[in-house]
């Protein structure tokens, strides 16, 4: 498998999905997968394993799981929102479960109906659950920390609650952590400092970046968190998702975008961008939708890229 210096990390299988009321073909989702990892990328959150009844698009996760598993190479990821949805996720055979909470309380209570110090207890239930697993079982535990940037129920938040949060998660015994800007609030300047504190707080654990692009400042703040010495960011193909308590919106960071400025800088992200284009051009001939994004896509790519040597 081909050195990267840049993990680029698809969530528009299950950030982008289940902003749509279009629910995708269980067949369909699993030829984006084949085709994505085709392209290079090397980790997929497929799935979310909530309540059916509360998104429908969701309702084939176990299913989508055990066909992602089949793709040699590729790291499956699943969002669980609870203890309960861990359990499906295990037992589905997600290779890593990505655990959410928002550190705003406002913001938290609209999205899971619990508290932070509620949620940061079912982060350690499932980190306990996955200890109990035998060795050879045991998915990646990942806790994704939302509104670290900013909130649109209470507006500012306060980096040192960011921070106290971070230093909170980890020692549910977490393996892997995401700082998020969920509502797209977040500038460089804000976006160095976090993640430069949270790495100093974070040691050797390993931390991610997801961004939103929703005032335009997506790959940017990506920049800023690269400068800290961030290697992992989440992405989406053709810019799909968003958070439904951010009225308007845009999704998350164009997943084109982000590779062609990772390998225009020179950093190897290991996905062919031309194979990836292909990729989006399924998901727009799959989905009866408008709100693709990104600038690479339109414009095409510029007569002097060359990938990353």
């Amino acid at each position: 498998m081909t050195k990267t210096d840049v993990s680029v990390r698809e969530v528009g299988m299950r950030d982008g999905l289940q902003s749509i009321s279009f629910i995708m073909p269980t067949t369909k989702k699993h030829e984006w997968a084949v085709r994505e990892a085709a392209a290079g990328v090397r980790e997929i959150e497929v799935a979310s394993f909530v309540p059916p009844k509360l998104l429908p698009q969701m309702a084939d996760g176990a299913e989508v799981v055990a066909q992602a598993r089949k793709i040699a190479g590729l790291t499956v990821a699943a969002l669980v929102p609870n203890l309960k949805g861990a359990e499906r996720a295990v037992e589905a055979g997600a290779h890593k479960l990505n655990v959410v909470l928002s550190v705003s309380e406002g913001h938290n209570r609209a999205n899971v109906r619990k508290t932070v110090q509620e949620s940061l207890a079912e982060f350690a239930r499932i980190v306990a659950l996955v200890r109990a697993l035998p060795a050879e079982r045991r998915p990646i535990v990942c806790g994704g920390l939302a509104t670290c940037f900013g909130c649109t129920i209470e507006g500012d938040v306060p980096e040192a609650q960011v921070l106290d949060t971070v230093e909170r998660a980890i020692a549910t015994g977490i393996d892997e952590l995401v700082l998020a800007d969920t509502v797209g609030y977040g500038n460089p300047a804000q976006v160095r400092r976090i993640f430069a504190a949270a790495q100093r707080i974070a040691g050797a654990l390993p931390i991610a970046a997801h961004f939103h692009d929703t005032r335009g400042l997506g790959l940017a703040n990506a920049v800023a968190a690269l400068d800290t010495g961030i290697r992992r960011l989440d992405a989406s193909l053709g810019g799909f998702g968003g958070c439904p308590y951010a009225p308007g919106a845009s999704g998350n960071v164009d997943m084109e975008d982000l590779v062609f400025m990772l390998e225009s800088m020179g950093m190897k992200t290991g996905v062919d961008l031309n194979r990836l284009l292909e990729v989006r051009r399924f998901i727009e001939s799959v989905l009866p939708t408008d709100t693709f994004a990104g600038a690479v896509a339109v414009a095409g790519l510029p007569k002097n890229y060359r990938p990353a040597a």
